[in-house]
């Protein structure tokens, strides 16, 4: 794809996220009569905007400033209950006296295109229900992750800065293509295990049950999967059942959203079966079965998304060294496409040194949310590379 093309394609998404932006501003009237929950702690609404769930926290001492949280990829519909706490993750945000807005989004799964106009309308209604904040920023885990990117590309506007905790940040065709041509593996080592990589059924479930099933056939099948745990550079045989359980999942949802296969896996060459020697590698890209995208399926995937690298607001993104289900890797390409957009000011990759997905302490959440807001009150920009916890910082602005 050439440079010209990639810049149209987010210009597409664009178009479709105001157009549903639109719609559902003029839905804010109808938001549903909310329930609140005041405390000494603060208040909590809980309501819908146009049948879509929302929350929103603002705290006792509220500074007037706002986080719009995302959340991540969500199997199951999110819902809110107004008595329950708000998950640790955002705790930090709060005891900085933050008030916090997050949208369950009216689908579950890769949910970008309505997780982005659903979050955007109720942005708009908290500033109409609580006055507008003096500043806002954007937040998200995961795929909440991505859709921060998201939002500081197409409408940064309202926004001044944002924090990327362990997102799949970057275009959706290049982890997900990835994610694609590695189950491809595993039915080549466990064929007929799993539902056809076509075509996954609607019911199948990524449970607790399947991911057993998974890794009993893994531990009866030793050098198969050390093969796996090689090709997708992950520690534990638990790892490569979990993510081969999820991927199945995400696949089949991608392929409804898409109607039609978006992936593609015949100029996929795969490497590390064998990290001493390569004819482990020979026989699988030899045997494994290729399978071709469909166009309309693929033009779906390219547009949901790929990202211009156009940030308009400073970002800080940060992950975990060993992340096994955003291979941290994948995460660099973002970083280029940032350099190449012309905008690397705006972007800083930290780490710290954990393991698993989303895995940090609120110590460190709290910490990367003070230098992100010093940044963008004309403090020093963060420095990439290992997050150094202060927790005794305040983010209030200097």
């Amino acid at each position: 794809m050439t440079f010209s093309a990639q810049r149209r394609v987010p210009a597409v998404f664009l178009l479709s996220f105001l157009l549903a932006s639109a719609g559902r501003a003029a839905a804010i009237d109808k938001a549903t009569a909310p329930r609140v929950l005041r405390t000494a702690n603060g208040t909590t609404e809980v309501g819908s905007i146009d049948g879509t769930p929302y929350r929103i926290d603002v705290p006792d001492g509220w500074n007037h400033e706002l986080i719009v949280f995302y959340h991540g990829y969500a199997e199951h519909p999110v819902s809110f209950q107004i008595a329950d706490h708000v998950i640790g993750q955002q705790q930090p945000f709060l005891d900085r006296h933050f008030a916090i807005a997050q949208s369950a989004y009216s689908q579950t799964g890769w949910a970008l295109q309505q997780a982005y106009p659903e979050t955007e309308a109720l942005r708009r209604y908290f500033s109409k229900a609580y006055g507008a904040p003096r500043e806002t920023y954007a937040v998200g885990f995961s795929m909440g992750g991505l859709l921060v990117s998201i939002t500081l590309e197409i409408n940064a506007k309202p926004y001044i800065g944002g924090l990327d905790f362990c997102g799949s940040v970057g275009p959706t065709y290049e982890a997900f293509e990835k994610r694609f041509a590695m189950r491809a593996a595993f039915d080549h080592y466990f064929p007929g295990l799993l539902p056809p990589l076509l075509n996954t059924p609607p019911f199948f479930e990524d449970s607790p049950a399947q991911v057993e099933k998974l890794l009993a056939a893994l531990h009866n099948a030793p050098a198969s999967a050390a093969a796996l745990r090689g090709l997708m550079g992950l520690h534990t045989d638990a790892d490569v059942a979990h993510d081969i359980s999820y991927y199945t999942y995400v696949i089949g949802d991608l392929q409804r959203r898409a109607g039609g296969n978006p992936f593609d896996n015949r100029n996929y060459i795969y490497t590390g079966a064998n990290p001493t020697s390569s004819p482990a590698d020979y026989e699988l890209n030899d045997k494994v079965h290729r399978y071709a995208a469909t166009p309309k399926a693929r033009a779906y995937l390219t547009q949901h998304y790929s990202p211009s690298g156009h940030l308009g607001r400073p970002m800080l993104a940060l992950h975990t060294v060993y992340d096994p289900v955003v291979l941290v890797p994948s995460i660099s390409l973002y970083n280029h496409m940032v350099e190449s957009a012309g905008d690397p000011q705006n972007l800083v990759q930290q780490y710290v040194d954990r393991d698993g997905h989303c895995n940090f302490t609120d110590a460190q959440i709290g910490t990367a949310f003070d230098e992100l807001v010093h940044w963008t009150h004309n403090g020093p920009r963060p420095m990439p590379g290992l997050l150094k916890e202060t927790p005794t910082r305040s983010a209030t602005a200097p």
